[in-house]
C-alpha cells in the first residue's frame, strides 16, 4: 500500500484537536524536544526509522560475558537497543533498558564518528536508540557496551516522570499503561505473569484432553449467568444484540452436538455493572464443560489447575496476597453454604420455610435486603454479608440454594439445594462450578421462575432462551461445568490488590 492509497486519519472534533495543539504549544519540554528532533535530520538521520536488527539482549550479555575480568574488552560486536533511562557524565555513559534489563552504554569520542559524537548530545531520557560495540567489563566491575554506532529508533517527543519518584498516581497509571510499563517494572513483571497464567491453564486443560473453542460474543439473549448485560443495535439486521455475559449456553450446545467431550473458553465476558476493586465491566473468564463428570469431579480438576498455575507463575503453590499467605496446595477446604451461614450467625436456615421468614432473619442479622428476595436470595446475602469475607485459605462453599442456581441440577439429597459450589479465596469468590442440569422441562421451569423474578424489578434475572431448551431436548449428557475468573486469580498470584492492576487497559471514565 502506497502513502496515497492509505485511507486519511478521521478528523479530531474541532475543539478537541485544538485543545490538543494547545498544550503541546505550551508544553516546554515538548517543544525542546522537537527543536532537537529537527537537529537530528540536519545530520542527516531518519529519527524513526523501519527496522534494525539486533544481535542481544541485556541477559545475553551477562550471560555470554560472565567471567570477562574487570578491565578487559572482548573482541566480538553485538548490537543492542532499548529506551533510554539515564544519561551521566555529560553523556559519556547511557544506561539503556530493552525487555529484558539494563545495558551500560560508553559514549566516547575515541570509538565514534564526529557527526555520532554530535548526535549523542541530542539524545535525551526515554528516547529509544540502537548501539553497535564492543563488550567490555569496566574497572569497576559493569558490563558494557563501548559504542562505536549510535541509531536513534525513536525520538521522544514527551519527557519521563522524575526518576526517583517514578509514576505512583494510580489513575495516571491505569490511563496511561504504556507510561506505567516503561516506569514501573513491578507493573511489567504482573502482565508478563498474567500471560504465563494464562498459558499454563491453557495447557493444563489440553494436555487433560479438552478442546479449546470459540463462542459468539454477540447474544441475542443475555443469558448464562445472573447480570446486567451491555445492549448494542446491529444495523443491517436491525436488532439489539447483547455483549455476553457468560459463554455457558453455548458452550453447553456443543457438548449436545458431541463436537468433544471436554471443551473450554478463556475468553471476556462483559456486565454492565460496578466498578471496584474485584469488578470490571470486561473481564476475562475460563469456562469449561465435561461431558459424564460431575460438580465433585470439578472440584478435584480446578485444584490441580489452580496449583498447577501458581506453581508455574511463582515455583511454589504459597503466596502471600494482601496480609496472608495463601497455600494453593490440594486438596481444599469443603463446605456447605448453610453450615458456613449457621456458624457465622447461629441461625440454621434449613428450618427456616418461607422466604419472608427468610427476609426477616437476614434483616434481624443486620443484613440490606430490597424486600423481594426468595428465601435462597436471603441466605446468600446473608452469606455475603458475614461469611464470605472471612474465608481466607481456598475454600469450596458448596450445595447452594435451588433458586438462586437457575442451570443447575438440583441436590441428589437435598430438593431445597443444587450441586454447586463456589470457591472462596481471600474472601474473593474465585471459581463457580454446577453439575448441570440436563433435564429440559425443569430448566423451562427454571426459566419460568426467572422470568417472573424479572417481572419483580430483579433486572439480572435470566431471560427465557427458547433455542437452548429445545438444545437440551436433543439430549445432554450428565455434565460438570466450571467457571473461573482469570483476572481475579491473576490478582492474587501477583499479590495485586486491584483488579486494574492485573487488566492491561482497564475501564476508564474519560477525562473532562
Amino acid at each position: 500500500m502506497t502513502a496515497s492509497d492509505r485511507p486519511e486519519a478521521p478528523a479530531l472534533p474541532r475543539d478537541e484537536a485544538a485543545a490538543f495543539r494547545a498544550a503541546n504549544a505550551s508544553n516546554e519540554f515538548r517543544q525542546a524536544r522537537l527543536g532537537k528532533l529537527e537537529a537530528m535530520k540536519r545530520l542527516g538521520v531518519n529519527p524513526y526509522p523501519y527496522r534494525y536488527e539486533r544481535t542481544a539482549l541485556a541477559t545475553d550479555i551477562e550471560r555470554d560475558y560472565a567471567d570477562l575480568p574487570a578491565g578487559e574488552t572482548t573482541e566480538k560486536t553485538v548490537k543492542v537497543c532499548g529506551r533510554i533511562r539515564a544519561i551521566r557524565n555529560s553523556g559519556m555513559f547511557i544506561d539503556l533498558h530493552d525487555v529484558s534489563g539494563k545495558i551500560q552504554v560508553f559514549c566516547h569520542k575515541d570509538y565514534l564518528p564526529a557527526e555520532q559524537v554530535e548526535l549523542v548530545k541530542l539524545l535525551d531520557l526515554g528516547d529509544m536508540i540502537g548501539v553497535t560495540g564492543l563488550v567490555r567489563r569496566t574497572p569497576r566491575g559493569e558490563l558494557t557496551v563501548n559504542a562505536s554506532e549510535v541509531v536513534v529508533l525513536s525520538k521522544a517527543l514527551l519527557p519521563l516522570p522524575e526518576k526517583y519518584h517514578g509514576l505512583s498516581d494510580l489513575e495516571t497509571r491505569y490511563r496511561q499503561r504504556y507510561l506505567d510499563l516503561i516506569m514501573n517494572p513491578e507493573s511489567r513483571e504482573t502482565l508478563r505473569k498474567r500471560s504465563l497464567i494464562i498459558a499454563a491453564i491453557r495447557n493444563f486443560l489440553i494436555e487433560r484432553g479438552f478442546l479449546e473453542v470459540e463462542t459468539p460474543m454477540l447474544h441475542t439473549i443475555a443469558g448464562g449467568a445472573t447480570a446486567r448485560p451491555f445492549v448494542t443495535h446491529h444495523n443491517a439486521l436491525d436488532m439489539d444484540l447483547y455483549l455476553r455475559i457468560a459463554p455457558e449456553l453455548h458452550l453447553k450446545r456443543l457438548i449436545v452436538g458431541g463436537l468433544s467431550d471436554k471443551v473450554f473458553e478463556i475468553n471476556r465476558n462483559f456486565r454492565n455493572e460496578g466498578v471496584s476493586p474485584r469488578h470490571n465491566p470486561e473481564f476475562t473468564m475460563m469456562e469449561l464443560y465435561w461431558a459424564y463428570a460431575d460438580y465433585n469431579d470439578i472440584r478435584t480438576l480446578v485444584e490441580e489447575m489452580v496449583e498447577h498455575a501458581a506453581i508455574a507463575a511463582n515455583g511454589t503453590t504459597k503466596v502471600q496476597v494482601g496480609d496472608n499467605e495463601i497455600d494453593f496446595k490440594a486438596p481444599w477446604a469443603r463446605r456447605s453454604m448453610l453450615d458456613l451461614v449457621k456458624d457465622a450467625t447461629g441461625v440454621d436456615f434449613s428450618t427456616i420455610e418461607t422466604a419472608e421468614a427468610a427476609r426477616d432473619a437476614a434483616k434481624r442479622l443486620g443484613v440490606k435486603l430490597e424486600g423481594h428476595e426468595s428465601w435462597g436470595q436471603a441466605v446468600e446475602a446473608v452469606f455475603g454479608d458475614k461469611v464470605e469475607h472471612t474465608l481466607i485459605q481456598p475454600t469450596h462453599v458448596t450445595d447452594h440454594p435451588l433458586d438462586i442456581s437457575p442451570l443447575t441440577k438440583v441436590h441428589r439429597d437435598n430438593p431445597r439445594l443444587v450441586e454447586r459450589f463456589e470457591t472462596v479465596v481471600n474472601g474473593i469468590e474465585l471459581t463457580n462450578a454446577y453439575s448441570e442440569l440436563t433435564d429440559p422441562q425443569d430448566q423451562f421451569d427454571r426459566f419460568a421462575e426467572q422470568m417472573k423474578q424479572r417481572e419483580k424489578g430483579d433486572d439480572e434475572a435470566q431471560q427465557l432462551d427458547v433455542d437452548f431448551i429445545t438444545a437440551l431436548e436433543y439430549g445432554l449428557p450428565p455434565t460438570g461445568g466450571l467457571g473461573v475468573g482469570i483476572d481475579r486469580l491473576i490478582m492474587m498470584l501477583t499479590n495485586s490488590p486491584a483488579i486494574r492492576d492485573v487488566i492491561a487497559f482497564p475501564t476508564m471514565r474519560p477525562v473532562a
